[in-house]
């Protein structure tokens, strides 16, 4: 009888396993479900809310300025919703927190999309408009930590950057699909019609992608980094405030990290649509390409600049992008004052897939890689909504007030330029760790130092 055949071990698993792969589409599709559900509401408030839910006779730069205050509001709420997921997500596990936070955000889009305007319940309108568009703030604040933290948690050491970039890419994904329902709509309907009925159908229809997202996310396993945390019993019991008294300046690293795209974005793709329309009376349409455009080419860039960061480093990528983007405040302005379609449309390409995600794209990786794992999603998601406040809920406001206070749009682009300057700074002072392991097994503490031989994965290509 012939001896037995060794038995051969399990192959390790590559870069581009199933599992991985599976991870990476459940978290950018989800994303994109969610981000889709945000930007409706960006839309519809630079459109429809200015007139709906405020009273009759209100001028329209002051119901501009109301209806982005509502926008703001889901800002604020994000930073409360980034810290109760935290704790859960650090506790509990990253999955959980990935379908509650598609509940919360579908379920809040549908109930905007049902409810009635200003002349029908009064003061009452935009009050309820305020609270769902909390709840909406509230579950994007969770969300993104946990989409992070599994793509980068799943994958290979040389890839992070690569397939962290892929929740990122549920972003323009997530505005792609609602500019273009919008600018359906917009085609297919009067202006009446519109303002009637025609922004409502966008909200509604998020039911169906909920459904959708929560087939996805239901089949993806927990983190292999937070297993293994787990089994080593290794959970933190308060990760919030572990994080927050032990790695202070890592928190402020991320916030200030996130001020450069966040602040610029948001003019580019929701306060473009007023200032395009109102001042410059140019087309709602024409601008509306211009960033379903930028949307659909982010699917490209965004994991592009983020496999550039696995070869360079995180730092010097988002550097650049915030450079650029400071250097592109004026320009943009120019563009859109020439009312040349092709120009604005280049310039805004610019800014937007060259300037903001080059310092969008390495974030997942970057943030995970700055804390400890008992405190990782704590400190990405507080650090990354704050600055989500401060930087990205206001802007929109910041840039109406800027534009009604100033002579022009000088003000607005000193803004942007300032916002693309903290984050030149803070990653001038901030670490580097991507080539550092994320499995590590020291009591969470500052990590401010660059990582040392014995934290480097040596496997890293």
């Amino acid at each position: 009888m012939n001896p037995p055949s060794p038995v051969t071990p399990p192959s390790p698993p590559t870069a581009d396993t199933p599992n991985i792969r599976t991870v990476a589409w459940a978290t950018m599709i989800g994303t994109a479900i969610e981000w889709y559900d945000f930007f409706t509401y960006g839309i519809a408030a630079a459109l429809v809310f200015n007139t709906l839910f405020f009273p009759a006779g209100t001028s329209p730069v002051v119901g501009t300025l109301l209806a982005f205050s509502t926008y703001a509001v889901g800002f604020a709420a994000r930073p409360v919703g980034g810290v109760v997921f935290a704790h859960y997500g650090d506790k509990i596990g990253r999955k959980s927190m990935l379908v509650v936070s598609l509940l919360l955000m579908g379920g809040s889009t549908f109930c905007i999309g049902l409810l009635p305007g200003f002349p029908t319940l009064g003061v009452a309108a935009p009050l309820l408009l305020v609270a769902l568009r909390i709840v909406q703030g509230f579950g994007v604040g969770g969300e993104w930590g946990a989409a992070a933290l599994m793509a980068v948690e799943h994958a290979p050491p040389n890839r992070r950057g690569f397939y962290g970039s892929w929740p990122q890419m549920g972003v323009p994904a997530g505005m792609l699909i609602a500019n273009l329902a919008f600018f359906a709509l917009s085609g297919a309907t009067s202006d009446h019609d519109f303002q009637a009925w025609g922004w409502r159908v966008p909200f509604l229809a998020s039911a169906v992608l909920v459904v959708l997202g929560l087939v996805i996310r239901l089949r993806v396993s927990e983190s292999p980094v937070f297993r293994a945390m787990e089994q080593a019993g290794r959970i933190e019991r308060r990760p919030v405030i572990a994080v927050l008294r032990t790695q202070p300046a890592n928190v402020l690293r991320a916030a200030g990290i996130r001020f450069a795209e966040n602040s610029t974005f948001y003019i580019h793709t929701t306060f473009v649509l007023t200032y395009g329309t109102t001042v410059l009376t140019l087309e709602r349409d024409d601008l509306l390409i211009g960033v379903i455009i930028t949307a659909a080419l982010g699917l490209i860039s965004l994991p592009l600049w983020g496999r550039l960061s696995d070869r360079v480093g995180r730092r010097p990528v988002v550097l650049f992008g915030s450079a650029l983007l400071a250097a592109l405040s004026w320009p943009f302005f120019w563009a859109l004052d020439s009312g040349s379609l092709p120009v604005i449309y280049l310039v805004t390409i610019l800014c937007i897939n060259v300037g903001n995600h080059a310092v969008y794209a390495p974030q997942s990786a970057y943030f995970a890689e700055l804390f400890e794992p008992e405190v990782r999603y704590s400190g990405a998601s507080i650090g990354s909504q704050a600055a989500s406040v401060l930087a990205g809920g206001l802007s929109p406001l910041i840039a109406t007030a800027l534009l009604e206070a100033g002579d022009g749009y000088h003000l607005i682009a000193l803004y942007m330029t300032a916002m693309a300057l903290i984050t030149v700074c803070t990653a001038l002072i901030s670490p580097d760790p991507y080539r550092q392991s994320l499995k590590r097994s020291s009591t969470p503490g500052d990590r401010d130092a660059r990582p040392t031989e014995s934290t480097t994965e040596m496997s890293h290509g």
